[in-house]
């Protein structure tokens, strides 16, 4: 087996490994949603429900924070093979990262000040409308970036998907170096195309935080 480049191997990898992408690309945005969405119901739960729940609540978003992802993705591959493995891998993804995100939130709603909330109480608000009107939109801006910090990291760990047999994009890779018996065109291209879609994104993140900074 040889190392020397060929740029026809690399045009004949580039659609395999754009409809990997296609994949990968899905289960980052999707993946995404469950954290956001799943991350605020969490950090909104622990501080609004009574202590006992809120303490098992906390137990188990501590437990999944603190095991494997690759641990958690075959865990519930065979225990649900009712599901497909690339519905599977976006529910793990997004729960996993659901637990990361539900401390950023965490920590916003505990920098909105507390005059905010004395406020709220003053003025009667319910508590429904005290979080949707008052309380989050101030959390939510302040977490955006560290929001967008986490949608490139989980971009980053879709390839463990591999292990539930999802052909995302660096499978994809491996697979067409396995049957041309060459790796390197493959691999490289799925380098440059994880650098080119994450890159434009963490300059992205990197300008909000300036802005939200004021």
């Amino acid at each position: 087996m040889t190392v020397d480049w060929s740029w026809q191997r690399a045009a004949d990898a580039l659609p395999v490994l754009l409809e990997g992408f296609r994949i990968t690309l899905l289960a980052t945005v999707l993946g995404f949603v469950v954290a956001a969405v799943l991350g605020l119901v969490v950090a909104v739960a622990r501080r609004s429900l009574p202590k006992v729940l809120a303490t098992a609540l906390s137990a188990v978003v501590e437990f999944i924070r603190l095991t494997p992802l690759v641990v958690q993705l075959l865990f519930v591959y065979y225990l649900l093979p009712q599901f497909s493995a690339l519905q599977i891998g976006i529910a793990v993804l997004g729960i996993h990262y659901s637990t990361y995100m539900a401390e950023v939130y965490r920590a916003g709603i505990d920098a909105v000040p507390k005059g905010q909330w004395e406020a709220c109480r003053a003025l009667s608000l319910s508590p429904m409308r005290t979080w949707r009107a008052v309380i989050l939109p101030q959390a939510v801006r302040r977490v955006v970036p560290a929001l967008g910090n986490y949608a490139v990291s989980l971009f980053k760990d879709t390839p463990f998907l591999f292990t539930i047999s999802v052909v995302e994009m660096v499978t994809a890779a491996q697979q067409f170096g396995a049957r041309n018996f060459q790796y390197l065109e493959p691999l490289t291209l799925a380098g440059l195309i994880f650098l080119i879609a994450s890159y434009p994104t963490s300059l992205l993140v990197r300008r909000l935080e300036r802005r939200l900074a004021y």
